[in-house]
């Protein structure tokens, strides 16, 4: 999975280091701060114990007991992932709870990806697109009702197009 993603470079700032931490915590199952401690090194990103518990609370990440029993952080009101459903699946339920009926068109051209929206809704979609860890996706930028999500390869721009509108498409 992560040869798919492409290589992030962080500057050194507390806004990155809170997407860093953002990022371990939805794609990773971590029971402690040393263990996120760890993730966080080998992304190069050095920080305290005081810090890091710091950074847990603003973002109201909690320890929820998994249904394993293992206790994890999870964010805010997002369910805890027990390890029973891939990631993806994960992924792909929460965007297509928030996209379905947002989404009004979805086209690849070369390493983009082009999703219309309706009148004033791209923003948010770009939002949601942007907090979730896509493989191949690095990022997003959005208008009124357009959203421009941009991909590391043409290849993968043409499958995450399909898959978002499968995603966007689905009723449940």
């Amino acid at each position: 999975m992560d040869s798919l993603r492409p290589a992030l470079h962080r500057p050194a700032t507390r806004a990155a280091r809170l997407s860093a931490i953002e990022q371990a915590l939805l794609t990773h199952i971590i029971t402690s701060q040393s263990q996120l401690s760890s993730v966080l090194a080998d992304e190069g990103i050095e920080v305290t114990q005081a810090t890091l518990s710091r950074d847990l609370d603003e973002m109201n990440a909690t320890k929820a007991r998994l249904r394993d029993g293992t206790v994890a952080y999870t964010l805010g009101d997002e369910p805890a992932d027990d390890g029973s459903g891939s990631g993806t699946e994960r992924i792909e339920q929460q965007i297509s709870r928030v996209l379905s009926g947002l989404v009004v068109s979805v086209a690849d051209a070369g390493r983009l990806v082009v999703i219309h929206t309706p009148s004033g809704a791209a923003q948010y979609v770009a939002s949601v697109i942007d907090r979730q860890p896509l493989d191949g996706v690095l990022g997003t930028i959005a208008g009124d009702d357009t959203v421009l999500m941009i991909c590391a390869e043409e290849s993968m721009a043409h499958g995450r197009a399909a898959w978002l509108l499968s995603v966007a498409s689905r009723t449940a």
